[in-house]
């Protein structure tokens, strides 16, 4: 078999999840105390944005192709996605995933549970990590409660927890390993994880730290209510632009949208002035620099770039962040152009930039009565104040 030096991520994702109650299928329920997105959707967030992951396939039921696409809406790039069709079990689903990935195979995958939308890059990382010279790495968590075991109801005896772990997804394999190992393996119930799977194979895994918050969406009350606590974070962001001298253009660019003026924006990208507030106000809600410090302007591969690169690229740092954007307020200061007739569209592109509701997606603009530079005409200028919630996970380093 010819291998890739690729890593890629497998979702589950075909589960009916009957334990979570009536209603839609788990993965396509909306996020606890999200933005509006589903649990598939923001698990896929995680491994989509994930810098050493390269592409991502998803098994899903045959019957769920409309949810499925519905989760993808939450996603800004979905060019290295792909699905396939599970089967009745989840060692079955998996299987058809390892083979659909095997047309292109490529040289480590990440297993993962689709219910589980809480997992860090951090954690990731580590199961990458973890894999060393061994052929899979598992999260998992030291059981620390007494355990018990009974028969109809009554104790029979107390379990000893020494040396007993909690596994968790994603699950890291060599690809080559566990597709061997799928294929031989029988289907049987107890094989509830890959893991087992592997081990049955005879395979060496080792175990890296999971994390408690890596939880695994089941039953109806982890839908009731969110599962974790969520910071909030206030940015701001102020730009300006001078203006070329009259007849140097025929357009501008404004909020992402091409807008009629005679006199050019000046700047090394393509100058947008307002896309480049918005873009700071959210770097510094996340106290992630600005624009400079991510995209120099004494870089050439910079010159004459879309200002909604620099936007894009944001919102993937917030995405790994595991944040959720809530609102965006943009206000343009400028005698001209008139902002009022592109003002749905500006707000219709920055929604579509950030993936927020463009309910919450605020543009405005105002004059200085002809004070000050703006007063003048001699150029345009931008603020931006946006907010989102970041997780928070009783100080756990690493967060951002």
């Amino acid at each position: 078999m010819s291998t890739v030096n690729t890593n890629a991520a497998l979702i589950v994702a075909a589960g009916r999840g009957h334990r979570a109650g009536e209603g839609l299928p788990k993965q396509y329920r909306r996020l606890p105390g999200g933005n509006g997105e589903t649990v598939l959707s923001a698990t896929l967030k995680a491994f989509a944005h994930h810098k050493e992951i390269d592409r991502l396939c998803v098994v899903i039921h045959p019957d769920d192709v409309e949810l499925y696409n519905q989760s993808l809406n939450y996603l800004n790039c979905i060019d290295n996605i792909t699905f396939v069709y599970g089967g009745e079990t989840r060692q079955i689903s998996v299987f058809h995933g390892l083979q659909e990935l095997s047309k292109t195979p490529p040289k480590q995958v990440l297993i993962h549970d689709g219910a589980r939308p809480y997992v860090s890059p951090e954690l990731i990382s580590r199961c990458l990590t973890g894999l060393g010279s061994a052929a899979g790495a598992i999260p998992a968590l030291e059981v620390s409660d007494t355990l018990k075991r009974a028969d109809k109801g009554t104790i029979t005896e107390t379990v000893s927890r020494d040396g007993l772990w909690r596994a968790q997804t994603p699950q890291a394999f060599r690809f080559d390993a566990i597709l061997a190992a799928h294929a031989k393996a029988p289907n049987l119930p107890q094989l509830t994880d890959d893991a087992a799977i592997a081990e049955l194979a005879g395979l060496p895994l080792a175990i890296v730290a999971g994390e408690a918050r890596n939880v695994k969406l089941t039953r109806p009350e982890d839908f009731a209510a969110p599962t974790r606590q969520w910071l909030p974070r206030t940015g701001s962001g102020f730009d300006v632009h001078k203006l070329g001298e009259a007849g140097s253009a025929e357009t501008i660019m404004l909020s992402g949208v091409t807008v009629a003026h005679n006199r050019a924006l000046l700047g090394h990208s393509d100058a947008d002035v307002a896309l480049h507030a918005v873009t700071d106000a959210l770097l510094g809600a996340l106290a992630q620099g600005d624009i400079g410090d991510h995209f120099p302007p004494s870089d050439a591969a910079h010159k004459d770039r879309p200002s909604r690169d620099f936007l894009a690229h944001a919102v993937k740092l917030a995405e790994q962040a595991m944040a959720q954007l809530t609102h965006i307020d943009l206000t343009i200061i400028c005698e001209q152009p008139k902002i009022a007739p592109y003002r749905e569209a500006m707000r219709a592109k920055i929604s579509e930039i950030t993936g927020l509701d463009i309910a919450s997606v605020s543009v405005k603009a105002t004059t200085t009565e002809g004070l000050g530079f703006t007063g003048r005409g001699e150029g345009i200028a931008a603020q931006s104040t946006l907010t989102l919630l970041l997780p928070d996970d009783g100080g756990e380093k690493g967060v951002l």
